[in-house]
């Protein structure tokens, strides 16, 4: 396996990252279901089998099958008796997690409230990449990237990225990052 620098930082993750969004898809899972069904047991095999293969970057959503996805994840490196400090894992917040109108979004409540269902599913306590998910039309920037800043210096997430941002506002966020000392985006999913 080719290990990469993460970006600008001193991170080397696998040139290979294993997606988990197949990861759950149950009966309850609606559009999910589709996606994917995998089980724990299945799960367990596709993690042991890519970390055989040198894989040490995992990524995932809380919105995969509504948190499903992490709950198999985390599961999966306990079963393997994975070592923590062995494994890079991502994870993004932003989707629907609930039929609320702040269960959405990359506002700082959704964010602060997101990270902490996260760590629990993923029994972690750090998320060593946390990502936006896409771009919230009514937050400010501003407010997410304090958020995101916020999560950085408690130590509950290591580096923030973005998925599916333009990059007008990738640039935007770069700017005001570097102007307020805030945490910069290290990665772009798209």
């Amino acid at each position: 396996m080719k290990y990469n620098q993460f970006g600008r930082t001193g991170l080397f993750v696998s040139e290979i990252c294993l997606g988990a969004m197949t990861f759950g898809g149950n009966a309850d899972a609606g559009f999910w279901k589709a996606i994917g069904q995998l089980g724990q047991p299945e799960v367990d095999g596709i993690v042991g089998r890519a970390l055989a293969c040198g894989v040490n970057f995992f990524d995932t959503a809380d919105v995969y099958s509504f948190g499903q996805s992490e709950k198999l994840l985390g599961q999966a490196l306990k079963n393997l008796g994975v070592v923590r400090k062995d494994v890079v894992i991502a994870t993004k917040v932003f989707g629907e997690m609930g039929s609320l109108p702040n269960d959405k979004g990359a506002s700082r409540g959704h964010i602060m409230d997101s990270v902490h269902g996260s760590l629990e599913r993923l029994q972690t306590d750090h998320i060593d990449l946390y990502q936006v998910h896409g771009k919230d039309p009514v937050t400010p920037i501003d407010e997410t990237l304090r958020a995101l800043d916020d999560l950085v210096r408690q130590g509950l997430v290591r580096y923030v990225g973005v998925s599916n941002w333009a990059a007008w506002t990738i640039a935007k966020a770069l700017g005001l990052s570097e102007a307020k000392g805030y945490a910069r985006f290290e990665t772009l999913q798209a």
